[in-house]
């Protein structure tokens, strides 16, 4: 049925619609909505307005109202309050994708949408990996992240890393877009230039995708299992402390012996609970409170260097009064003026009870910093951490896939956002806290967390996966004048 709408104002109004409605399913997927199989068809509205709906021309405006809508509803509550260039980052994106995206529809109609999957699969997650490396982002955003409540279908990113569930999300994704835009021209024909999409290569792709969808969901069956580890009962001091932090340093020693109390033997203070460092500050109090709880207590801290910069750092004090080592915060919040003079060295601690690592807050929302305490032997990290509230319900999900991509359990306290929480190996979350309107009482979060092997691929492999997909990306960059070229050459006069 062939259908040409003169009224060039409606097809912009569906086709922003079907964008907006794309922006809409991926804020319910991720948290604190965390409607997961969403993310799954996500995508689909904005490649239907993109690709058949909007007038060519103006194709892109799709995926400009699709991610500014998306990062407007998910990014700007969080990060509002650092700075105005945060509250308009969304709209920067916005621009952006509209002016990157100008000309991806018309390289589908000159390659007859034969590379319409893994172009788009893997130019959205090569940009995940650029974003990786961005101190503002880091895996803010992924798409795997919406997964994070399901441990049961994540357990080859310990192989394929979170760019691998990435990839494959996306994969499935551009199928299903396909297969839309498939349906699509056999009832409408908005613009008769359009190539026929072939039958067989919309089947053979979702043939394709589905089987790696199936191999994929028994590969993470397979792995998911009870970890046979020993254990370490490990507590987390959930406090919201109020500013500054570290006027709470007795609260947080009643909550250590609370914690004692019920058996933890390894105990997690907030980032920043000690103003100054305590191998100097208050140094008989802490090793006497060690000593009387018989743990290993990881003392977050702050010790300014000068009057700008302070070292925000971890150290971790066992019963006998030894401080172990300092770990300086791997990556500081830049956009909250932050530095970290100490950062680059991953220390692990060899203890009675197994082999403690060390991370801090933001680090948690990079891949490399918890890999590089694995590869140096940690089976158990201790995650120091001062949240905002805004963050609560979404930053803790990160970890979820920091312990899978390692093989490790983490224990993370919170001070002011007000996320304490206690993963195993496999993503289960053992015991957590989540009050994003803060805990003025106080709580011990506690649980037995079983020692991490350490052993997971991805821990030796690193983000191979979003290399890989890196590597498309730019195949695809410099594809895309080839097949110019190639459709001038083909329109020259006496070509065949």
């Amino acid at each position: 049925m062939s259908l040409h709408l003169t009224n060039v104002w409606l097809r912009v109004s569906i086709g922003m619609l079907l964008a907006g409605v794309s922006a809409a399913l991926l804020i319910l997927s991720f948290p604190p909505y965390n409607l997961w199989p969403l993310i799954w068809i996500g995508f689909v509205p904005m490649m239907v307005a993109q690709f058949r709906v909007l007038p060519p021309k103006i194709s892109s405006l799709a995926s400009a109202i699709t991610i500014g809508g998306w990062l407007g509803g998910y990014l700007t509550p969080i990060f509002a309050g650092s700075g105005l260039y945060i509250t308009w980052l969304p709209l920067l994106i916005a621009g952006i994708s509209y002016l990157v995206d100008s000309g991806v529809r018309a390289f589908h109609e000159r390659t007859s949408y034969r590379w319409f999957v893994p172009h788009g699969a893997l130019n959205w997650v090569g940009f995940e990996m650029i974003r990786g490396f961005i101190p503002i982002t880091g895996t803010w955003g992924f798409v795997a992240n919406t997964l994070h409540g399901q441990p049961w279908l994540i357990q080859p990113i310990s192989i394929f890393s979170i760019f691998g569930l990435g990839l494959l999300i996306m994969a499935v994704n551009y199928t299903i877009g396909l297969g839309a835009l498939y349906l699509f021209d056999r009832r409408w024909q908005l613009d008769p230039h359009i190539p026929a999409l072939a039958g067989h290569s919309v089947r053979n792709w979702t043939a394709g995708v589905a089987v790696a969808l199936i191999l994929w969901t028994a590969l993470s069956l397979a792995l998911f299992r009870a970890s046979t580890t020993p254990t370490v009962r490990v507590a987390a001091l959930h406090y919201d402390a109020g500013m500054p932090p570290w006027s709470a340093v007795d609260k947080f020693s009643e909550l250590t012996r609370q914690a004692a109390q019920a058996g933890a033997r390894v105990i997690v203070w907030p980032e920043i609970a000690i103003e100054g460092d305590p191998q100097v500050t208050r140094t008989a109090e802490f090793r006497q409170l060690a000593a009387e709880s018989n743990a290993y207590l990881a003392l977050g801290y702050i010790a300014p260097v000068t009057d700008e910069i302070s070292r925000n750092e971890a150290t971790v004090l066992s019963p006998e009064g030894q401080f172990l080592g300092v770990f300086g915060k791997d990556h500081p919040v830049v956009f909250a003026g932050e530095t970290s003079p100490t950062r680059g060295t991953y220390p692990v601690y060899d203890t009675p009870l197994g082999r403690l690592g060390t991370i801090i807050c933001y680090d948690l929302d990079f891949t490399n910093t918890a890999r590089r305490i694995t590869r140096n032997g940690a089976q158990l990290i201790l995650v120091p951490s001062h949240d905002w509230p805004e963050i609560a319900a979404k930053h803790y999900t990160h970890l979820v896939f920091r312990a899978v991509e390692n093989r490790v359990s983490l224990a993370k306290a919170d001070n002011s956002g007000n996320d304490s929480i206690i993963i195993d190996p496999y993503g289960r979350i053992l015991a957590s806290a989540i009050t994003p309107g803060g805990d003025r009482n106080g709580q011990v979060v506690i649980a037995d967390a079983p020692l991490g092997t350490g052993d997971a691929p991805a821990v030796f492999l690193g983000d191979w996966m979003g290399w890989i997909a890196l590597a498309g990306m730019a195949f695809f960059i410099i594809y895309d004048p080839v097949t110019k070229a190639r459709a001038k050459r083909s329109k020259a006069p006496g070509a065949h």
